[in-house]
């Protein structure tokens, strides 16, 4: 875990979580993610799996070249391959599956509780709005919640600034006072910093465990 730059503790304060890989700790999960949106790209552009993997790891290493080392998501690559935003989001519907990996979390549900007597709580994904409610109630926080964010929320990924200042407006919360949580410094932090607001990188759901420790 690395903290970044938090304000001033006041009244008026909201906490953003990333979901994938953030709120939960599951790599078969998070893969598949990656796999199933790649395997239909690559039936489409009449291509096998190992193929078309291997074309948008060196597509993610030629932008991180071109964009001093930074990451991009992978709704983005599939943007330069002619997908849209629509069916990207109707594919992440589709092909998500968070009910057969994902299960109740007791602690989690007991640490967000605690955040929540103090922060305004809310989500932004790179998910539609539907999976991630698939997902939070899987995990048994989705009454926690107060705001979610998606990927069809603004019909842009993280990191657009959008995002963030979408999530700051629907908290009522000034973006100076807000803190943003995930697993990806370029995709959840650095756009969060730049803009003023606070920034905490994770390695999965056992650091968030730990955030009332830091913010409490």
């Amino acid at each position: 875990m690395k903290v970044f730059a938090l304000p001033e503790k006041k009244t008026n304060q909201a906490l953003f979580f990333d979901m994938d890989s953030t709120l939960y700790t599951n790599n078969e999960y998070a893969q598949s993610q990656i796999d199933l949106p790649v395997k239909r790209l690559a039936k489409l552009q009449g291509k096998t799996f190992d193929d078309m993997s291997c074309e948008i790891a060196m597509f993610r290493k030629k932008w991180a070249a071109d964009h001093d080392g930074k990451t991009i998501s992978l709704s983005n690559i599939f943007l330069s391959y002619g997908i849209s935003m629509a069916d990207n989001i109707r594919w992440r519907e589709e092909l998500c599956r968070p009910e057969d990996y994902l299960v109740k979390d007791i602690q989690l549900r007991s640490v967000l509780h605690q955040l929540a007597s103090r922060y305004v709580l809310a989500v932004v994904t790179n998910n539609p709005v539907s999976v991630a409610i698939r997902t939070l109630s899987v995990l048994d926080v989705y009454d926690i919640m107060q705001k979610i964010v998606g990927l069809d929320t603004c019909n842009v990924s993280k990191p657009d600034r959008a995002v963030f200042l979408k999530a700051a407006q629907l908290c009522d919360v000034p973006v100076q006072q807000c803190i943003s949580v995930g697993d990806r410094y370029d995709i959840d932090i650095s756009v969060p910093l730049e803009l003023g607001m606070g920034g905490i990188l994770v390695n999965g759901v056992e650091d968030v465990y730990k955030i009332p420790g830091i913010l409490m």
